[in-house]
């Protein structure tokens, strides 16, 4: 079955974050990916997405406002499952670098 895809906006992508809004139409999926990075999700908007997972299917319920933290390495395809419009705002936060050793430039 073929889907449309859902819109991400990048707002922030720096040293430390990257800050990404994404909008999805009925049915809109991102299409399978893993995250490289722990991020959390802050909701815009109030409904069901389904998560296609390797360890099967699961629905998620979003709450505007109520936002949650994964960590790096979840892997999955995010699906708009209400008639809404689905927003949210992911934010994917960098490791820190560890500062040079003392003594070297």
């Amino acid at each position: 079955m073929s889907r449309p895809q859902a819109v991400p906006t990048v707002q922030v992508d720096n040293d430390r974050v990257v800050v990404t809004e994404w909008r999805f139409a009925p049915g809109a999926q991102t299409g399978h990916h893993r995250h490289g990075y722990d991020y959390v999700v802050v909701p815009m908007t109030t409904g069901a997405l389904r998560l296609e997972t390797p360890a099967g299917e699961v629905v998620s319920q979003l709450v505007a406002g109520q936002a949650y933290y994964r960590g790096a390495g979840v892997e999955h395809n995010v699906i708009n499952a209400h008639e809404g419009e689905c927003v949210f705002v992911e934010i994917e936060i960098k490791p820190v670098a560890p500062p040079p050793a003392a003594g070297k430039p």
